[in-house]
């Protein structure tokens, strides 16, 4: 004769089985987010943010910054603009005549 599970122990199997398929789904949708993280890094990654076009690295005094090879938007990541103001002590106009347009 079969024995029949305890109520307990069908609570026990399903509590189980459901935090399976919940840790499961937790790690599908942390694929997808690191997945879809990839994907815009690699289609806006050194990107002018106005227009589109290459970012080029430019060198000022040990600092990279990014400059458009389009438009001449200037682009500064974190830190970088408080780097170069630390640099220059007669201020940011100096700066910014240094990449002026061509």
């Amino acid at each position: 004769m079969p024995v029949k599970p305890s109520d307990r122990e069908e609570e026990f199997f399903a509590h189980q089985e459901f935090e399976k398929r919940r840790k499961l789904q937790v790690e599908q949708q942390q694929k997808l987010r690191d997945e879809e993280r990839a994907r815009l890094k690699d289609l806006h990654f050194m990107h002018c943010p106005k227009c589109g076009m290459d970012l080029l690295p430019v060198e000022y005094k040990g600092v990279t910054l990014d400059k458009c090879s389009a438009c001449g938007g200037l682009w500064f990541d974190a830190q970088e603009f408080e780097t170069i103001l630390a640099l220059e002590q007669s201020g940011i106009a100096k700066i910014f005549s240094v990449f002026g347009r061509t």
